[in-house]
């Protein structure tokens, strides 16, 4: 997957609305995050995978308290077009080193270490500079280990941060196709993960763009949508703000003070219905764009399968197979966010048909996008709502002002065959 570099370089504008001055747009790519079985199911065996890295997430805490990350005064502009790519886990193409070595990071909300050299390895340059830290970081299935350095990193045109902290793999599991992660969750994630400086926060590099006063706020705005074929241009990564056709249309609340959900870009949903159904009311969970589909709490999903008559586990995907006859009398989930509904169609909530294979399935059945945790709800953290969610909805992370922002977008509705 490698070839991922050269192929970014050689995509043309996009046709976006032009975008504000003082925001940066990143390009960025989705691939598989799980084990690639075969180039026709590459995706199967992510129910399981999310399963366990939602149950390691569920059971996280902190080694300290966080402390804010401020900055005086206002940057210049910056802003560059950005692409996608294939089905499922987005990916941003950014520079390490001076001369700068290209590498294609997973875009991860639900975690806050970025590193490197997990595919192609770390090129020291003149900018690099050990911090003579170790670093170690468990994703419930993967993991990476390694040393902490300061590098100069580049983000995309006019936005070159000067020792920022990255993470160099020299051994790790489950990241094929990639080179590692760009963590954009809070900072607070990062504690306990260096050592000797076992309490110490990493600056993301949000963190690093605003105290370093290139960006003109810590707000990260980000742009996915559905495909309908393996190589799309589709999204796009912003720092430093919103997209203004998006920004008059976004709905924020705070981050919730429930934990473990409060560690991470965690919200407070005040109830989920199915049609007329039910699921919960006033639980907490996460928006995460390092999430594949979308997962709730087993006793939820239980009331949603149940009210899919005929419905059932697929054994080999883990995925919920839904009967032909009851395509058309699916209805909408609806999510209660800071008194809005936020709604998956009917068709938002099935795998496309171009799309089955890919995750394992069988063409001409019908797959649910919605999965089970994996555990019962009460942990404080009992839904996810991953990419798949995101495609529908523009989304925004304030670490600013401790909130998350929801918007609809012309995506929201629409049905990929």
């Amino acid at each position: 997957m490698h070839f991922l570099a050269l192929l970014l370089l050689a995509v043309p504008a996009l046709s976006h609305p032009a975008k504000r001055d003082d925001l940066l747009t990143l390009p960025i790519v989705p691939l598989s995050p799980c084990t690639f079985l075969n180039s026709t199911s590459h995706l199967l065996g992510l129910v399981p995978y999310e399963q366990q890295r939602i149950q390691s997430m569920r059971t996280y805490t902190p080694d300290s308290t966080s402390k804010s990350r401020v900055a005086d005064a206002r940057p210049s502009a910056k802003t560059i077009p950005a692409i996608n790519y294939q089905y499922v886990q987005y990916t941003a193409v950014i520079g390490v080193g001076s001369p700068a070595t290209t590498y294609n990071l997973v875009i991860d909300t639900g975690s806050s270490n970025t590193f490197v050299g997990t595919g192609k390895k770390y090129v020291k340059t003149k900018t690099s500079h050990t911090t003579n830290q170790q670093v170690y970081v468990s994703y419930g299935t993967g993991y990476f280990g390694g040393e902490e350095y300061l590098d100069q990193v580049t983000l995309g045109a006019g936005l070159v941060l000067r020792n920022q902290s990255i993470g160099v793999a020299s051994s790790f599991a489950q990241f094929p196709g990639v080179d590692g992660i760009l963590g954009l969750g809070p900072s607070i994630l990062t504690q306990g993960t260096l050592y000797p400086s076992l309490n110490s926060e990493i600056p993301t590099v949000l963190d690093t763009a605003f105290t370093q006063r290139q960006v003109p706020d810590r707000v990260l705005g980000v742009n996915f949508a559905p495909t309908s074929s393996s190589n799309s241009v589709n999204g796009a990564l912003t720092f430093g703000g919103v997209e203004e056709r998006y920004a008059a249309g976004i709905t924020y609340v705070p981050v919730t003070r429930t934990l473990p959900s409060g560690y991470y870009w965690g919200i407070n949903v005040s109830s989920l219905d199915y049609g007329r159904t039910n699921l919960f009311k006033n639980d907490v969970g996460i928006v995460d764009t390092g999430t594949t589909l979308v997962y709730i709490a087993d006793d939820y999903f239980h009331k949603y399968k149940a009210a899919i008559p005929g419905s059932t586990i697929d054994p080999i995907t883990g995925l919920l197979e839904i009967p032909p006859a009851q395509l058309s009398s699916i209805q909408s989930l609806n999510f209660s966010i800071g008194g809005r509904a936020f709604t998956l169609s009917s068709g938002a909530q099935l795998i496309p048909q171009s799309e089955v294979t890919a995750f394992g399935g069988r063409t001409g059945h019908y797959y649910s996008y919605v999965g089970p945790m994996g555990s019962d709800s009460g942990a404080g953290f009992d839904f996810v709502l991953g990419q798949k969610f995101l495609e529908r909805f523009y989304s925004v992370y304030d670490s600013t002002r401790n909130r998350v922002g929801l918007s609809y977008t012309e995506y929201t509705f629409t049905t990929t065959a």
